[in-house]
């Protein structure tokens, strides 16, 4: 049977360059030849099992199931972390797809498949075109990076105007700061140190903080946040992000942790905040990203890799290292 290569996780958490069997088109599939592949902070949390990696994936249109009609071959076409939903139930049908109970996302299905890889093959209705505007090492990493900071500013509606504050300035935090500051928010960002601060006010925050070491923030003129996108890879002192937020205002868990989430109660009371928990955005939402990103000229900052079994070991020890800036791309030679 004809295969492809894919690079997988293992029990150990070496990466394994191994080969699947290509399954034969299905009439509303579309087998792609994978150029370029994010990687993602959740690939690390799949090292250790046995499953094809990656889940940002831009690649070339090969072949066509009979009947595809959104792609033709030799187009590009990008996908991410959700591969298939029911469509009946409410979820699907209110546009909700990524909350489907029947959901196909990363890590729990087609778990022979990856954007790490040298083909894939996917339903038409989950992958997306990209736009010419957007080169494809772009492109990749807002398959997930991307639509998950912009699925939570749509989805929990942030308005133009709104301050909104960002923790972090890494893999999610500096998409964040662009997309809030091109839908025409006031961008508060808060790092560790003001390592990162010219950078994040090239990329549109107006304001910018130094958190390590401080015990209480003081923002300028005691104006608050209405929006707070927490992207750090830890959980953060939320006592002390509390007492920044204006009343009403949001809270967005979006980066993964461990462990439970608790903050003091009071403060959600008394203010009347919210904690928004947000996945990846709909596949509607995912379409928008990407014109948007295409029209603002949003990009993510990249470092690249080639795509293979030293690249991708490469690529994970610079992630995990903590010496990536911002997002890793593996690129197929």
């Amino acid at each position: 049977m004809p295969s492809f290569t894919v690079f997988k996780g293992s029990e150990k958490g070496e990466i394994v360059e191994s080969k699947t069997e290509k399954p034969a088109l299905k009439a509303d599939e579309v087998l792609l030849k994978v150029t370029h592949s994010g990687l993602c902070g959740t690939d690390v949390h799949y090292k250790g099992v046995d499953m094809a990696l990656g889940h940002e994936g831009v690649g070339t249109v090969e072949a066509v199931g009979s009947d595809v009609t959104m792609f033709k071959e030799g187009e590009r076409a990008g996908w991410g972390y959700n591969h298939d939903c029911c469509g009946h139930c409410p979820q699907c049908l209110s546009g909700n797809d990524v909350y489907c109970p029947e959901r196909k996302m990363y890590g729990m299905a087609d778990l022979d498949q990856g954007s790490m890889a040298s083909h894939a093959v996917w339903k038409q209705s989950f992958l997306f075109k990209i736009p010419d505007e957007l080169a494809s090492e772009h492109a990749a990493p807002l398959q997930c990076g991307g639509i998950t900071v912009y699925g939570a500013l749509q989805m929990y509606p942030v308005t133009a105007g709104d301050r909104v504050g960002i923790i972090g300035v890494g893999g999610l935090g500096h998409l964040a700061i662009q997309f809030a500051a091109k839908m025409g928010c006031e961008v508060v960002v808060f790092s560790g140190s003001d390592s990162k601060k010219e950078e994040a006010t090239k990329l549109g925050a107006k304001e910018f903080y130094a958190t390590k070491g401080v015990k209480e923030l003081k923002l300028k003129d005691n104006r608050g946040i209405d929006r707070l996108l927490v992207t750090a890879s830890v959980q953060v002192d939320w006592s002390m992000y509390q007492s920044v937020m204006n009343p009403r205002g949001v809270i967005y868990p979006l980066s993964v942790s461990e462990g439970d989430l608790q903050m003091p109660y009071m403060p959600l009371v008394v203010q009347g905040l919210r904690v928004q928990g947000s996945v990846v955005g709909s596949r509607n939402l995912h379409r928008q990203m990407l014109q948007f990103s295409a029209a603002h000229g949003i990009k993510p900052i990249i470092q690249t890799f080639p795509m293979s079994k030293q690249g991708v070991d490469e690529a994970f020890e610079t992630l995990e290292g903590g010496k990536m800036r911002y997002r890793g791309v593996l690129v197929a030679r």
